[in-house]
């Protein structure tokens, strides 16, 4: 009888010992290849798709899906975590923003950037941009860029 009852208990618990811990994300390469596809035919007129992979407290997740240039932006508050899952790019960070604008109470953009570093990104690369920094993602004609953001606050 105690064997069974220990047995029922453990049973029960099972479920319990195999959930994901609260806040747990798990993005699946198939899921993000697949996320990727469908964001294509969703683009803006900036030619930028973009879904929320989940908000975490301090920080937010994004994937995007760009077929051109962006505009330049600065976080106020927010630094950038972008890993390249796909294409090619120009990455401009430093600098200033001329002729920038508030687009919300913690982002400022504007349509270039004047005096920052250039930096050539592709597949397989990581990177961090601070908050408060002037960036900008510059693409080539008939090139694509599929990348996820981790959006720290800080």
């Amino acid at each position: 009888m105690k064997f069974r009852m220990k047995l029922v208990a453990l049973a029960a618990m099972l479920p319990l010992m195999g959930a994901e811990p609260a806040g747990f994300k798990y993005w699946s390469a198939a899921q993000m290849l697949e996320t990727e596809r469908a964001l294509a035919p969703k683009m803006s007129a900036l030619k930028v798709a973009s879904v929320s992979g989940g908000n975490f407290g301090n920080h937010s997740a994004l994937l995007l899906h760009r077929e051109a240039s962006g505009q330049a932006e600065l976080h106020i508050h927010q630094a950038d975590l972008m890993v390249i899952q796909s294409g090619t790019a120009t990455l401009v960070v430093g600098g200033a923003i001329p002729q920038s604008r508030h687009t919300s109470r913690d982002e400022i953009r504007g349509p270039s950037i004047r005096g920052g570093t250039e930096q050539k990104i592709s597949a397989g690369d990581i990177i961090h941009v601070p908050a408060n920094t002037p960036h900008q993602l510059l693409l080539d004609p008939g090139h694509q860029l599929n990348y996820f953001t981790l959006k720290v606050n800080e």
